[in-house]
């Protein structure tokens, strides 16, 4: 986990902590997207975790994609970053393209599935719904979204 230290922090005042999370949403040539079901809640979501303190985000992105799915990756490009703001989380999300392997289950997944993006829209909770939506658009620039764990929160 990263942590972070405000200047406020350091002059004694309360602590910030925000934990680093990447995930990838790989993309086959014929549209179809790689999710989960995990093992620990049931939902469905794009493979992905807690970034480790040694590991740049990309890496990080690779590295989860492979152990949550069998599926190795390489990645295309950042598509957005995300903030749970309820657990101090923020997530990096990566557009990324199977390279390699067989989809199979981890102890972190019940089910790995390539889905279409209306099937992504029907089975994933609205704040990995958006994720997906979002590495599929076509702008090259990364959205920036907040949410309160279920679902998004405006712009301010």
């Amino acid at each position: 986990m990263l942590l972070y230290m405000s200047n406020a922090t350091q002059k004694g005042a309360s602590m910030s902590l925000h934990s680093v999370s990447v995930a990838g949403v790989v993309v086959r040539d014929d549209g179809r997207v790689l999710a989960i079901r995990r093992a620990d809640n049931g939902t469905w979501e794009p493979p992905g975790g807690v970034l480790e303190l040694h590991e740049r985000p990309e890496d990080g992105a690779v590295r989860e994609v492979l152990e949550e799915t069998g599926i190795s990756v390489a990645v295309d490009r950042l598509t957005g970053v995300y903030k749970n703001m309820s657990r101090g989380v923020v997530a990096l999300v990566f557009r990324c393209r199977p390279v390699a392997g067989f989809a199979r289950t981890s102890s972190e997944s019940t089910a790995v599935e390539w889905l279409t993006p209306a099937e992504v829209e029907k089975q994933m909770g609205e704040v990995y719904a958006v994720r997906v939506a979002d590495a599929l658009s076509a702008g090259e620039a990364p959205h920036v979204r907040a949410h309160d764990g279920r679902h998004l929160l405006e712009s301010a």
